[in-house]
């Protein structure tokens, strides 16, 4: 998530910054429960069945199985691999010409061959349509698509972007078919006709059903017969409980923290047959200062805020440690991370500190701000999280902070309009790189709302970085922009989420479902 605000992206900290969950049995062959069908929950909506809609985490779950893209990110992989292409290359040195050419035998699930003019069609009717709730946002330098023949494509750059070929590995690059999908307008029958390795054959407000595709033809190999997926509609005590009482198979997103590490202790004491598995994950959250506001304006006043939050204290606290705090604006396990934020600020809080920052500004008062926050989208934890760290603040001496929290989409219009001074975001990548991470929240027209700007991040760092097709060569750049934020303070970064696992035994293959990439992939999923 993600839309756009692509903090929707995929929403954190339901209470789990815990939500991607998996399963378990690793030893298992490939071929273990091959032939049954898996049943899992999830307490996240699908916002959409529409590529040119869809940005939340729900619908591009759908979107990565039901569609193919030229390319996809395979298990553990932060770089995209060929898909529905069989080769895709830059074919100039400035990186603004990419070229790919379609793998032999491509049919969607109607029986329809894929072809090119398929492909062109999807990005042409995607930026044409250019739904506020959609991906086109993610292709500001798409300019023209081309198809010399019909295995062949060609993406025009209006600018350099050595990430074009992980934007269109991710949801966003999702191939409809061109005599399925009205060309200027979004379908809106709930049905989704894609090339994946599954066909969506229901879909309703409790449940989606998906069977295997015959027709598929690409890299995935499918371990199970079909997937149902339960709605909870937000409901966590609803998904645990059911999960407990075998109604379905695994719970992916949606558990709140404390109900993950009670599973886990249960499962500890072997009373009953459920595992608990971590994975690796990329989302985030931080704070967001407004840096025109009266208050938080103030450089010293954003200082002694860093001072003062102890990430440890609010993990243990609110999210039962199944998070890890953050000190950078490139999670870990991303190129280019540091800790310029540790380096800066520290991990333990320290009022000398925060004070000093104040007092050098002239402020002897206590500092009184909001800390804004929204249940909605971020999970109900998010406003004890938040209360927890004015507590924090207040306990100082130095600031009476207070906690507020309304509805998602009022609190979007109050950031846009400039209301608050600090509010919460949360975000999950829409694929792993650091440009994912840095161009959405300090480019132009970053999706922060929260003012603030730096020419040497928009007119250099950016740029340079964008057009670099060898990421690691990218680390120093990212390192000056990292530290260049940590010393402005235009956000603090406060966690990294875990991805946990709860399932069912006798359900296997999930652990390759949890990685950076955000890609859940159903085929790797077995029973048996």
């Amino acid at each position: 998530m993600r839309m756009r605000n692509q903090w929707l992206a995929l929403p954190l900290g339901v209470g789990l910054a815990a939500a991607l969950l998996s399963g378990c049995g690793t030893d298992q062959d490939e071929s273990a429960g091959s032939g049954d069908a898996v049943v899992m929950g999830m307490s996240d909506d699908i916002q959409a069945t529409d590529p040119a809609s869809g940005y939340d985490p729900g619908s591009w779950l759908l979107f990565n199985n039901v569609f193919q893209s030229l390319l996809s990110f395979p298990n553990g992989a932060t770089e995209p691999q060929p898909e529905a292409a069989k080769e895709c290359h830059f074919s100039d040195n400035a990186t603004k010409v990419y070229s790919c050419t379609l793998r032999s035998g491509l049919k969607f699930s109607n029986g329809h061959e894929l072809t090119s003019k398929d492909v062109k069609y999807s990005f042409d009717r995607m930026m044409k349509i250019g739904d506020e709730a959609g991906p086109a946002i993610m292709f500001p330098m798409l300019d023209k698509v081309e198809t010399p023949d019909g295995s062949t494509v060609v993406f025009r750059l209006k600018y350099a972007d050595a990430t074009f070929p992980s934007k269109i590995a991710s949801g966003a690059g999702s191939i409809v078919d061109h005599a399925e999908y009205p060309a200027d307008r979004l379908r809106t029958d709930g049905k989704a006709v894609g090339s994946g390795p599954y066909k969506l054959d229901s879909f309703g407000k409790k449940e989606a059903v998906f069977s295997v595709n015959s027709s598929y033809e690409g890299t995935a190999k499918v371990k199970n017969d079909g997937v149902t997926m339960k709605f909870f509609h937000g409901d966590q005590a609803g998904l645990k409980k059911s999960l407990l009482d075998g109604g379905v198979d695994l719970a992916y997103r949606g558990l709140a923290a404390k109900d993950v590490a009670d599973i886990e202790e249960s499962a500890t004491k072997a009373t009953q047959d459920i595992d608990v598995v971590e994975g690796t994950s990329a989302e985030v959250q931080h704070l967001v200062f407004n840096v025109k506001d009266p208050v938080v304006g103030k450089l010293s006043v954003r200082k002694a805020m860093a001072y003062l939050i102890d990430r440890d204290a609010l993990i243990d606290e609110v999210y039962d440690n199944t998070a890890t705090s953050l000190y950078s604006i490139i999670p870990a396990g991303i190129t280019g991370h540091n800790t310029a934020f540790f380096d800066l600020y520290g991990s333990r809080p320290s009022k000398s500190k925060a004070q000093a920052a104040l007092r050098a500004d002239g402020i002897t008062d206590k500092v009184k701000l909001t800390l804004w926050s929204t249940p909605s989208r971020y999970g109900p934890a998010t406003d004890a999280e938040l209360k927890a760290m004015a507590k924090q603040l207040n306990a100082s001496g130095l600031f009476d902070a207070d906690v507020k929290s309304v509805e998602f989409s009022q609190y979007e219009r109050d950031i846009k309009s400039g209301k608050y001074g600090v509010y919460v975001k949360g975000w999950v990548p829409d694929y792993p790189d650091p440009d994912n991470f840095t161009q959405p929240f300090f480019g132009d027209g970053n999706v922060l709302g929260n003012h603030y700007t730096n020419s040497t991040i928009t007119g250099t760092i950016i740029p340079e970085t964008g057009a670099q097709s060898d990421r690691s060569t990218t680390t120093k750049q990212y390192d000056q922009l990292q530290n260049i934020v940590a010393e402005q303070l235009p956000i603090l970064p406060v966690w990294q989420a875990k991805q946990y696992a709860v399932v069912r035994d006798g359900v296997y293959g999930l652990e390759n479902c949890l990685d950076a990439s955000t890609v859940f992939r159903f085929w790797e999923i077995s029973k048996g």
